[in-house]
């Protein structure tokens, strides 16, 4: 994976000086574990890194030999000894054709395993962080999740594939090279060796044929990106649902779009690259034939000079290699424990669910709390000895200020987090109790506050939670919610498309389709955390009696502040400073009148 330009880079010089601090001070065993890590990734496609490796070595070898011919050539000519003339010029042929080809199945080799690897390690921590802990997860803000997903990833993986072979073919590309100078004049190696450690800057300008190839890895990018950031802003919603499993298989999707993209791209890159290195050998090879004109004249006496002008060069840039392999090996250390931080992350607690726990669900749960503490920080407590029943049938009403703990009441129920004290439990008919936890939420629909529309068509964001329902349950949901009429009259009815978080609709009308979402879900259990804030009391009191005429078993906990939500209520709990507590019925109307 390529750094963007801004990126600071870490000298040589001073990554040897971290290195060795690193060593003094104990550390160095942090960097070993890390990349021992990133090995592991390395080690599930030995075999083409190897390939990666040998190919490598065979191109260095072959830059040699060609070299060697070179001097030959220039000896031949000098000497008048053309015998052996058009065999050598063959060999300096064959061995610049067989390293072009060569180069260029090394960079698709490892273009694809850095793929490979950096969708592997991609998805692997997008599971762990769909399936984490949420209050371990929430630690984490959502720009520093994308980055580790995104750029941390991208430089472990090209570190897993590349800095190992890259190092040999370095090591020995340099070692070989100065074996052959050594050889010849050991002089002309000391002189190379002096001008080794400036290093070599370089430069690629693309040409007008990459504009398309760019576009469309970036647009891929951008897509792959914004269902990332997509998934994790509606990390509640889908977890609520249960449905993590969905968005993975949909993340793959789009991978393998940015593969292939990125594949195109590659081959075009490919042959760009010969092409222009086809353009710099005839240069070369036109200036090449200018040096054997000045031989030929006598002002040029041996061809070991000009096999150590051109090795010398060589000579600086492997050992330029080599330094660059440091900070390498250390930005991929900080990289790969940025992502070992994620995948340390606690799983979400949960235990399988059998078939008769479903079927007694069915009949309807009961959702209970009792004595519950919580606090996201321990001195400030949110919640204290909380206690509340909601049973099949009912509405049950939450009521307080905002920030009271209307919302970590759901996160509650939801086993989204966990009392420190007390219990969050369901009762089904029969009597089996259960703690919250992941698996029950298969028991729950939910609608969270805001925005909870995803990009598609309107029929796309009902099946996301019932992927098999026919278009007469999409219906059937749409009217419980009051959104048929207006479905109804769009265009293209329920396949009319909607843009990310609903655009394109009101508020009123994504609340309601977030609504008929979760009635198509046909869970027990029914939350909705201000779900009905931005519609008419006519509206909202017409969608609370659907759901008591339509869903007769469904258990149904709102929090609002709406007058028109409290009257239908069988219960109200008032949350304010930490506390729950039940009001009485006088107490619930006078509350109403209030509002």
């Amino acid at each position: 994976m390529e750094e963007t330009k801004q990126t600071k880079k870490v000298l040589g010089s001073e990554a040897l000086g971290v290195l060795l601090g690193r060593w003094r001070d104990g550390t160095f065993t942090d960097i070993l574990t890390d990349w021992k890590w990133i090995l592991t990734y390395t080690r599930r496609y030995r075999k083409a890194v190897w390939i990666y490796t040998v190919l490598g070595v065979i191109s260095s070898t072959l830059g040699l030999v060609s070299a060697v011919a070179s001097k030959y050539t220039i000896d031949i000519i000098t000497g008048y000894d053309s015998s052996q003339l058009w065999f050598v010029i063959l060999v300096m042929l064959l061995s610049a054709l067989i390293g072009l080809l060569l180069r260029s199945v090394t960079s698709r080799i490892s273009t694809r395993i850095a793929l490979w690897v950096n969708n592997d390690i991609q998805a692997e921590v997008f599971d762990r962080l769909l399936n984490a802990d949420w209050q371990e997860l929430n630690g984490f803000s959502s720009g520093d999740l994308l980055n580790r997903l995104t750029n941390d990833t991208g430089s472990v993986a090209g570190n897993a594939i590349h800095w190992l072979p890259d190092l040999i073919v370095a090591a020995y590309s340099f070692l070989a090279t100065l074996a052959v100078i050594l050889h010849y004049d050991w002089v002309m190696a000391l002189l190379a060796l002096a001008s080794a450690p400036f290093l070599l800057l370089t430069s690629r300008r693309l040409i007008g044929g990459m504009r398309s190839h760019q576009q469309e890895l970036r647009q891929v990018s951008s897509d792959l990106m914004a269902y990332e950031t997509e998934t994790l802003h509606n990390l509640d919603a889908i977890k609520g649902f249960g449905i993590t499993g969905r968005y993975s298989d949909g993340l793959r999707r789009r991978q393998e779009d940015f593969r292939q993209a990125s594949l195109d791209y590659n081959l075009f890159s490919i042959k760009t690259e010969a092409l222009l290195s086809i353009l710099g050998s005839a240069v070369q090879m036109a200036a090449f034939c200018y040096c054997l004109y000045l031989l030929w004249s006598g002002k040029i006496l041996y061809g070991t000079m000009t096999l150590f002008l051109s090795q010398g060069t060589k000579l600086t840039s492997a050992f330029n290699a080599l330094v660059r392999t440091v900070p390498n090996f250390l930005n991929a250390s900080v990289s790969a424990h940025r992502i070992r931080d994620l995948f340390a992350l606690r799983p979400e607690p949960g235990q399988p669910v059998d078939d008769a726990l479903e079927c007694a669900a069915a009949q309807g749960v009961t959702v209970e709390v009792d004595g519950a503490d919580f606090a996201y920080d321990p001195a400030q407590p949110v919640l204290h000895h909380a206690a509340l029943t909601a049973a099949p049938g009912e509405i049950v009403a939450l009521v307080g200020p905002s920030g009271g703990g209307k919302t970590t009441m759901i996160r509650l129920l939801l086993g989204l987090i966990h009392p420190s004290e007390g219990r969050a439990c369901l009762r089904t008919a029969d009597g089996q109790e259960l703690e919250m936890n992941a698996a029950l939420r298969r028991f729950f629909s939910y609608v969270p506050q805001g925005n909870t529309l995803l990009s598609g068509t309107i029929a796309d964001n009902l099946r996301m939670v019932q992927p098999e329902a026919d278009d007469a349950a999409l219906e059937q949901a749409l009217r419980a919610a009051c959104a048929w009429d207006f479905v109804s009259k769009m265009p293209e009815g329920m396949a009319s498309t909607v843009g990310e978080h609903g655009h394109g609709l009101s508020e009123g009308q994504a609340q309601r389709i977030a609504i008929a979402r979760a009635l198509l879900r046909d869970a027990p259990v029914l939350l909705l955390d201000e779900a009905t804030s931005a519609l008419d009391m006519t509206t909202e009191r017409t969608i609370l009696r659907n759901l008591v005429r339509d869903y007769p078993h469904k258990t149904c906990i709102v929090t609002t502040h709406r007058p028109t939500v409290i009257s239908l209520c069988q219960r109200v709990y008032q949350v304010s400073g930490g506390v729950l507590r039940q009001l009485s019925d006088q107490e619930a109307q006078r509350l109403a009148m209030e509002f």
